[in-house]
């Protein structure tokens, strides 16, 4: 009853925050669009429930000339593509807000691991030692509010092993409450950071 339930506060949830944001979403894209070249979305693969591929979309944060498919923290100067407007997004997480539309799809829930990029063989790898790969990924989820970029692979994927065993509306509410009291004080976010999949 759990997942059915969690399910439709998804689409009631992510419905709801497209209609009462709309004239922030809206802002945003205008704003994307007048700072730099480019597509105000940003679309990639990603690796959803059952590993089965879907495009994620988020406000596009880096230069149009940016490596599509690689993680920031790969990058060998991520500061050099990053717009200023794109920091400002990421700093807030606004650059997420896109996904409420991912979330109204199916294509991801609001708790959840969050999706590894579609090359991220090394996370994909240790999430099956868990089975953190047969669940929706998530907006936000354990491993963000315990550290976010700044969890090394091994770390983030035991973290979302620990909610793929202890799923539930309690766990759920704990870590969307946590994870707007991290994003308003900024913390854990860090673009070189070892775990970093933002782009």
């Amino acid at each position: 009853m759990y997942r059915y339930a969690k399910r439709l506060s998804d689409i009631l949830f992510s419905g709801l925050g497209l209609v009462i944001l709309s004239p922030l979403l809206l802002a945003l894209g205008v704003a994307v669009r007048c700072s730099s070249p480019g597509p105000v979305l940003f679309r990639q693969k990603r690796v959803g429930r059952d590993k089965k591929l879907f495009t994620m979309l988020k406000y596009r944060t880096m230069r149009s000339d940016a490596p599509a498919e690689v993680p920031t923290h790969l990058l060998k100067d991520p500061y050099a593509y990053i717009t200023g407007l794109g920091r400002f997004l990421r700093k807030s997480s606004l650059d997420e807000l896109p996904q409420l539309w991912n979330i109204w799809t199916g294509d991801m829930s609001l708790v959840g691991p969050r999706p590894a990029l579609w090359n991220q063989e090394d996370l994909v790898a240790e999430r099956d030692k868990y089975g953190a790969n047969g669940i929706r990924p998530g907006l936000t989820g354990l491993a963000q509010i315990r550290g976010r970029d700044e969890l090394p692979i091994a770390q983030k994927a035991a973290y979302d092993g620990e909610y793929r065993a202890n799923m539930c509306f309690a766990l759920d509410c704990t870590i969307l409450w946590q994870t707007v009291l991290s994003v308003c004080i900024g913390r854990d976010i860090n673009e070189g950071g070892p775990g970093s999949t933002s782009l």
